[in-house]
């Protein structure tokens, strides 16, 4: 298997905190969440998923296949047991992970996210799924496009940060990749995960965007529900783009649930 690409910030020997990105971003979303956890002395670590940022293609990079790149990466650190950060389709990837591996985690930090087996994909979502429609949907993505496309869900995607993300688009593999991600989305593959994040018997911290249109608080609150003694924060002026949205927020939150 493909070893991912990571970022890493903070002592070696720290406690450990990993941080998964969404789509369609890639570790560079948590470029300010990182020197954050390092200034409190956590070593923090952000993988790239299969065809994102710096990480190599290696298709198919359908949700089963991301899973156990990110295992194999996990395996490469050598990590104490640590707190998993997610966001997106990180959590979806993220939290399956975590489910099978309980050992592997102290801590859970759930952003704009979905993890329910009667869960429903949102237009975008929609499209990618739908054949001859989803290809032309990523093939004629242009940078501008993107842009655009972010622009209207997000008040803090810079230029510099979507040249990151639209490196998505690079090539044909990497946009055939997106397609196989969205395509074996199947929410019922949860139903044998119900239950299962409140077995794991750890902190957990949910955390949402207050005008998310994709994970919307809502789902937010029903994560705190299935989770007993979860923490439930709810950024205001953010959507589904936390991070980018307001990343001291998000970062203070983050660092209130870890002193605890």
């Amino acid at each position: 298997m493909t070893i991912l690409s990571s970022r890493e910030a903070g002592p070696a020997d720290g406690p450990p905190v990993v941080l998964l990105h969404g789509y369609p971003e890639s570790s560079y979303m948590w470029r300010e969440i990182l020197p954050a956890l390092a200034a409190e002395s956590h070593r923090a670590l952000a993988p790239d998923l299969l065809g994102y940022g710096d990480s190599p293609v290696d298709r198919p990079h359908t949700w089963a296949r991301q899973i156990a790149a990110f295992d194999a990466w996990v395996q490469q650190q050598a990590l104490d047991p640590f707190v998993l950060v997610v966001h997106d389709w990180g959590g979806l990837i993220g939290l399956r992970w975590a489910c099978d591996h309980p050992e592997a985690v102290r801590g859970l930090v759930i952003s704009d996210t979905g993890f329910f087996a009667d869960g429903r994909w949102h237009g975008l979502a929609e499209a990618m799924q739908t054949p001859e429609q989803g290809e032309q949907l990523v093939d004629g993505m242009t940078r501008e496009s993107f842009g655009q496309l972010l622009g209207a869900v997000s008040t803090g995607i810079g230029d510099d940060a979507l040249d990151e993300y639209f490196r998505a688009f690079a090539d044909e593999d990497r946009r055939r990749g997106q397609l196989e991600l969205y395509r074996s989305g199947d929410f019922a593959e949860l139903a044998r995960y119900e239950g299962r994040l409140a077995q794991l018997g750890v902190p957990a911290l949910i955390l949402s965007g207050a005008d998310d249109p994709f994970a919307p608080v809502a789902s937010a609150e029903r994560f705190q529900r299935e989770i007993p003694g979860s923490e439930l924060v709810v950024l205001e002026g953010t959507g589904h783009f936390a991070v980018e949205d307001d990343p001291e927020a998000y970062a203070a939150a983050l660092l209130r649930f870890l002193r605890r």
